[in-house]
């Protein structure tokens, strides 16, 4: 049962970036995202009028603060992953590209919180970045029409990330994940209907594969997802759910390679191997060290059943 649900667990996620590309032929991407948010906003708001026991304890700064970290860790983190894939970058690479996001958010762990940072963890961020360099290459020769500074964007959206990451590491009032979650889809709602409506592109699209990515979106990338992330960390552990997330780059590019033709030769294969080696090296460290948090990064969290703020980020964003 929990090699099924693992192997469910890692096709809805990487969907997220499937889903992405379906619908870039077909609208906007702040069309795809504001249709994307506003049901799971109106789902959340709902179900938070049954649990208002939930908010009770925060103050205006914290749900202030939390928006914050929502515009940053969703609105601004999809917006560059579905921007960047309607401009031509592969979702594989896309989705490589953000998996280094908890080995950048472990590199400054120290500078930036001054927590312990092994040289595995730095070992792990060059292998990493190697991985990302040599399958960005590959997919910049073998694409046809794509800008270059394209593949920042991608970049741009895992800083944003990260910046997401350390800013709710500072937070000193517990918030549990459901007001969170209700918090950020909220707040991405508002910031996709406004862009939207600036930009004339509000009303979607009469094609049928508008709603066909809508709704894939929707039910696989975030409830099932979001669902069975939460429902893998309950039977399996934090340790086990950081390893299956650094499978969805290599997923993704061979899906995006069978569904859409984007481009897997022996420069992607060897880049994915990079960068499951990196997860490697900074795994097989932090089972043998210190042990400061449960991300691979080593930023923070719990060392039992809940995710660190690097997983939490992942999770709220996505995804992807």
């Amino acid at each position: 049962m929990n090699v099924l649900l693992s192997a469910a667990f890692v096709l809805c996620w990487s969907s997220g970036f499937i889903g992405a590309k379906l619908g870039a032929g077909s609208a906007d991407a702040v069309t795809i995202l504001m249709w994307r948010f506003l049901p799971l906003a109106a789902v959340l708001a709902g179900v938070s009028l049954l649990m208002r026991a939930s908010w009770r304890g925060l103050a205006a700064r914290d749900i202030l603060r939390q928006a914050v970290i929502g515009a940053l860790s969703q609105s601004g983190y999809l917006l560059t992953v579905y921007v960047a894939i309607q401009l031509g970058v592969s979702s594989g690479t896309t989705a490589l590209i953000d998996g280094t996001q908890p080995l950048v958010a472990g590199a400054l762990a120290g500078p930036l919180l001054r927590q312990y940072v092994s040289g595995r963890q730095w070992l792990g961020l060059c292998l990493g970045v190697s991985g990302v360099a040599v399958v960005t290459l590959a997919d910049a020769a073998a694409a046809e029409g794509v800008a270059g500074w394209a593949y920042l964007i991608p970049f741009a959206g895992m800083l944003s990330l990260v910046a997401a990451t350390f800013l709710d590491s500072r937070t000193r009032t517990p918030v549990v994940p459901s007001v969170a979650m209700t918090v950020h889809f909220g707040t991405s709602a508002v910031v996709f209907t406004v862009l939207a409506a600036a930009f004339g592109s509000a009303l979607p699209p009469a094609e049928t594969s508008f709603w066909v990515a809508v709704g894939w979106l929707v039910v696989l990338a975030t409830f099932g997802g979001y669902g069975l992330y939460w429902l893998v960390l309950r039977r399996s552990g934090v340790t086990k759910v950081n390893t299956l997330m650094f499978l969805m780059a290599p997923v993704t590019a061979i899906w995006g390679a069978a569904m859409f033709d984007e481009p897997f030769g022996v420069q992607t294969v060897l880049g994915l191997a990079l960068g499951l080696a990196a997860v490697l090296v900074v795994h097989r460290g932090r089972g043998r060290g210190r042990g400061r948090g449960g991300a691979p990064g080593g930023v923070s969290g719990s060392r039992n059943a809940a995710p660190s703020p690097v997983d939490e980020r992942a999770v709220r964003a996505h995804r992807s």
